[in-house]
This record gives C-alpha cells, structure tokens and sequence, in this order.
C-alpha cells in the first residue's frame, strides 16, 4: 500500500495546523472574557454553564497547544472531536451543511473537517517532531 512521499510530515503539518486553529478560537476567551461562550451555554440549557464555557475554551486553548507540541495527541484529537460533534449536533446541524458558500449560516462543515483532522490524528498518529514520538525509556 502507498502511503504517499512522507505520511509522517504531512501528519505533523495537520497536527500543527489544527492546534493553530483551536488555539485561535479558545485564546479570546480565556483571556478577553467568556461572557459570549456562557451566554451559548445558558441558551442552550447547558448546567453550570460558566463551569462548561472554562471547560470548553480551555480544552480549545490548551488542547492547541498540546496538538502543537505533538503532546498527549490522541486523547486531545478525541477530546476535541467529541467537542466538534457536539457542536454539529447542538448548533450547527439546524443551520445545514455550509459554512461558506451557497446558503452558508455556519452549517456542520467546518466542525465535520475538524473532526475528520482529529481523527486522522488519533488513527495515523501524532507525525514528525512530536513529544508523543520520543523513545521512552
């Protein structure tokens, strides 16, 4: 089977960019406010919604960081994938499919590409120049 010039660089480069991502979505709350993440918790009857709006931004933020540095990846890719999927079955899946595009109204696609990005993570593994790579020992 062909697995391409070099899997484990382009694992690394999707590893990078995804933490890049959700480092940019969780950084304006954790250091500018949460007042807009704990008000989607409240609307969407979600307990403790301070509680879960830190949870969130935080995983999102930290998570980034630890996809970056190639640290604990798969049970960050799974954590955040469930995240991803809860966000297309709470919020997105009832506005369709596009984000951008025809009818765009932040639909499932973007959480859907995450999601596949995480789980290709989990199932190839964290790449090149990543903690979770080194020999222990």
């Amino acid at each position: 089977m062909d697995r391409g010039v070099n899997p484990d660089l382009g694992l690394a480069i999707l590893r990078v960019v995804v933490g890049v991502i959700f480092i940019a979505h969780g950084a304006p709350a954790v250091f500018g406010g949460m007042e807009g993440t704990t008000a989607l918790m409240e609307s969407l009857g979600i307990p403790l919604p301070v509680v879960a709006a830190w949870a969130i931004k935080l995983l999102e933020f930290l998570g980034g960081i630890s996809l970056i540095a190639g640290f604990l990846v798969t049970p960050v890719a799974l954590l955040l994938g469930a995240h991803m999927m809860m966000g297309i079955i709470l919020i997105h899946a009832a506005r369709g499919f596009y984000v951008v595009g025809p009818s765009a109204d932040s639909g499932i696609e973007f959480n859907l590409l995450l999601t596949a990005a995480l789980l290709m993570l989990v199932f190839g593994g964290p790449g090149l120049a990543a903690m979770d790579s080194r020999q222990r020992g």
